[in-house]
């Protein structure tokens, strides 16, 4: 039986803008029998030297990869580590678990910028939508514009106020009310606002918080997006790529995501597809593959505008451009169905319980999923959608190419028949 000692435990310890001030008796004696203290220049700032003798180490840029190696440098010393907040809400506590194991942490977590900030609009906080632009783009917020919901973005600086404001105004939300919230918990709190449409403020304090309450401009001529699959197709920069409306709604319905999920969008077109699969939760992920150059610039700028530009785009045909992606939980396949080898590769890619769904409107590419209808199972069907349009003084159905649309669920491997084989 080994008697070598456990490891010591890393302590995390959130800290708010009040500082030492605000801390329990339990994180003050965490911090003063540290060692080593690692943390932000500013978090390090509020720590009285003459009660934290231990060994500063300021996180290095980018911070993620320096975790494991910091953590190896001072292994088996009394480590204490410096949040903003919360530790584990979007702040620094994630990275530790994950490198470090839940088990090897003991934490000491302060009421998050979130709580002090609805305790002061009194806005409830199982209502209120979060957003983090710090080290992420602001575009990620017009996912979250809808009428009437209330929306806290956390900055990344003090420019943050300004490129919010003039996202909302993009975006057909200028009405919407802003407040700014700096310095939250502290003895400098502040607080200013005023709508989008006419925000002209002079860059404030770093630690901020911005509240916004959003208003939709019918007048804006910004097409209103709801929270479903399907929304309009003008509100998508296009080529004529573009699988319209009704039919990617089905084709989200096919694909089914689920969050934390992975898509391969391959033929990308206009990303429609990808960038609907993510609006539906944060965590979903896609990868558009898109052979011409062209259309994959749209496509990522679509992905801006639409609040979902962590899309991934890669430029290449496939299947060869698939080489190398992460595996995906789902597969669309939008275009190049004939392409030697496609089919083959994208099923390949799919674990058990994968997801396939492939569009065509060619006789050609129809011919090619009958034949794996009937190899695979799964659904298929064809699509088929009118619109009325003026037909001299009457009205009558303009009838769109119908679509036809295989979808299936990779089974599991079916090990009594592959004991019989052996």
């Amino acid at each position: 039986m080994s008697s070598a000692a456990p490891p010591v435990p890393v302590t995390v310890v959130g800290l708010g803008a009040d500082g030492w001030a605000g801390l329990t008796a339990g994180a003050r004696s965490a911090l003063t029998s540290a060692e080593v203290l690692i943390g932000g220049p500013r978090q390090l700032d509020l720590l009285p030297a003459a009660d934290c003798a231990g060994l500063r180490v300021a996180w290095p840029s980018p911070l993620r990869p320096a975790v494991p190696k910091l953590m190896a440098e001072h292994a088996g010393r009394r480590i204490a580590v410096l949040a903003s907040g919360d530790p584990m809400f979007y702040g620094i506590g994630r990275a530790l678990s994950e490198e470090l194991g839940p088990d090897a942490l003991r934490i000491h977590p302060h009421p998050s910028s979130v709580s002090y900030a609805c305790a002061r609009l009194g806005w409830p906080v199982e209502d209120t939508e979060v957003v983090t632009v710090v080290g992420r783009p602001v575009a990620r917020l017009a996912a979250a514009l809808h009428e009437g919901r209330r929306v806290l973005v956390l900055s990344a600086g003090a420019a943050t106020p300004d490129e919010i404001a003039a996202l909302l105004r993009e975006r057909g939300f200028g009405p919407s009310r802003m407040r700014v919230l700096e310095q939250l918990g502290s003895e400098r709190e502040d607080a200013y606002e005023g709508t989008a449409a006419d925000w002209h403020r002079a860059p404030g304090d770093p630690l901020n918080v911005v509240a916004v309450e959003c208003r939709r401009d019918p007048a804006a001529g910004v097409p209103r997006l709801g929270a479903t699959p399907g929304l309009p197709d003008a509100a998508y920069e296009h080529d004529g790529q573009l699988t319209k409306r009704h039919v990617r709604a089905a084709t989200l319905c096919a694909l089914a995501p689920a969050p934390g999920e992975l898509l391969w969008d391959i033929g990308g077109g206009s990303g429609s597809i990808g960038i609907e699969w993510m609006r539906t939760h944060p965590s979903c992920r896609a990868v558009a593959i898109e052979r011409v150059p062209e259309r994959a610039g749209r496509i990522s700028r679509n992905a801006a505008a639409l609040g979902v530009p962590a899309l991934r785009v890669v430029v290449g045909a496939a299947p060869t451009a698939l080489d190398g992606l992460p595996a995906p939980d789902a597969v669309f396949i939008g275009g190049g169905l004939t392409a030697p080898g496609l089919l083959d590769a994208a099923w390949a890619a799919l674990a058990p319980g994968g997801r396939l769904v492939v569009n065509t409107v060619t006789l050609e590419s129809e011919a090619v999923l009958a034949e794996r209808y009937r190899r695979h199972g799964g659904e298929l069907v064809k699509l088929a959608v009118a619109h009325a349009v003026p037909v001299g003084g009457f009205t009558g159905w303009r009838q769109a190419m119908p679509v036809t649309q295989w979808s299936v669920t990779k089974p599991a491997p079916d090990t009594k028949t592959q004991g019989e084989a052996e």
